[in-house]
């Protein structure tokens, strides 16, 4: 008789209850060390300077344990075929947070072998995620492998400033890894919003328009580029109000009034917003009429925050065969969510003086939202499917 072994349970039984699990503590961890570097409050060695540290976390960490969390979930559907599971996906997982960890022992361990451990990770992924999609010859879902090296190239940019080795590339590195993952946002975002929005709201039906899909991954592709080759003015601006303009179109064929009474839905509805009005901003900031990083953090934290957040709550309810219905605690961090977002981009417009404060109360607004999200999806991650199912 075969004995049970840690692996055995739920936690390890698919990629998103794992890689989510990582990603609701890191994102509550990683905001409270920030907090206290950012106020000099903590002064620890890392390999990384500290505003590098904040960016290549919160995107490469946080960010990228929600898209293992999904990918390795998503691609099981779309293929049919089996992804990690067991000590198979806590080996990666383990590379995962090894990557977060090995930073703070700069100085007792060599860097090159703390950059290859935090490198390695995407790699492995687009690796094990590219076996079943080539298995039954998939080839519009490698994409995502693209998607995948395109970030890895982009940590690799920022690690070879980090060692020395390139002058000046950590920043470029950091606007294509937002880029991407902005990018990878959209390409999911056609898929999945047209089939939560039908699926949570019976008798609705969502226009899909693959020319605007195609256009809105464009204009987005265009303005990061731009972006990345430093040209602004008015040709950033033109493109930034047409990447606007045509996922605004693209978001309205899909929208039904009725979702204002599912959390699930309105949550990645504003989520979106939250990545349009980034481009907005990018607009004006080409006209130095706000600052730059307000754009950015519309993206991140509105945008990556928000959207991700909600894709977390839907796909875990989803995938351990509960009804798609948030409880209210999830609900009310929906809300919180976007308060951070709020006081993070769009107050200080308004207060300029009051920066510090605003971006206080994002960081409790954040802390509380990932509170509940632990608090609300340990039970539903770590334990078995309620349907009997696999997974």
């Amino acid at each position: 008789m075969k004995s049970s072994t840690i692996f055995d349970y739920p936690l390890f039984a698919l990629g998103f209850r794992a890689f989510f699990g990582l990603a609701g503590l890191s994102a509550l961890i990683l905001i409270v060390l920030w907090n206290a570097i950012f106020k000099g409050e903590l002064t620890l060695s890392n390999y990384f300077a500290n505003t590098y540290w904040h960016a290549h976390e919160m995107l490469l960490g946080y960010s990228v344990a929600v898209i293992a969390g999904f990918l390795l979930t998503a691609v099981r559907n779309w293929t049919g075929r089996p992804t990690l599971t067991g000590d198979q996906l806590a080996g990666l997982c383990l590379l995962w947070l090894y990557g977060r960890i090995v930073p703070f022992y700069a100085g007792l361990l060599p860097d090159a072998l703390i950059a290859l451990i935090d490198f390695s990770f995407l790699p492995a992924l687009a690796y094990q995620i590219s076996k079943p999609i080539m298995q039954v010859r998939q080839y519009r879902n490698l994409i995502f492998i693209g998607l995948l090296l395109l970030l890895a190239l982009g940590n690799g940019l920022i690690h070879a400033e980090t060692l020395g080795i390139q002058e000046n590339s950590a920043w470029p590195g950091i606007q294509m890894v937002v880029a991407t993952i902005i990018i990878m946002i959209l390409v999911i975002a056609g898929r999945v919003f047209p089939f939560f929005t039908e699926r949570g709201l019976p008798g609705a039906r969502v226009v899909r328009n693959p020319i605007m899909d195609g256009l809105s991954i464009a204009a987005a592709a265009l303005v990061f580029g731009l972006q990345l080759f430093n040209i602004s003015g008015i040709v950033l601006a033109l493109i930034a109000v047409l990447a606007v303009a045509v996922n605004i179109i693209r978001v309205a064929g899909w929208y039904v009034q009725r979702i204002w009474y599912v959390p699930l839905l309105w949550v990645l509805y504003i989520g979106y917003g939250w990545v349009i009005l980034g481009f907005g901003l990018t607009a004006f900031s080409a006209y130095e009429l706000v600052a730059p990083t307000l754009a950015l953090h519309a993206f991140t934290v509105g945008g990556i925050g928000v959207l991700t957040l909600g894709m977390m709550a839907r796909v875990s309810l989803g995938h351990t065969g509960r009804a798609l219905r948030v409880s209210n605690a999830m609900a009310i961090g929906f809300v919180l969510i976007n308060v951070a977002a709020l006081f993070r981009v769009l107050l200080p417009i308004a207060l300029p003086d009051w920066y510090g404060v605003l971006v206080y109360v994002s960081t409790l607004s954040w802390l509380a939202t990932f509170s509940l999200f632990v608090f609300v999806y340990a039970p539903i991650l770590t334990t078995a499917r309620i349907d009997g199912q696999e997974g």
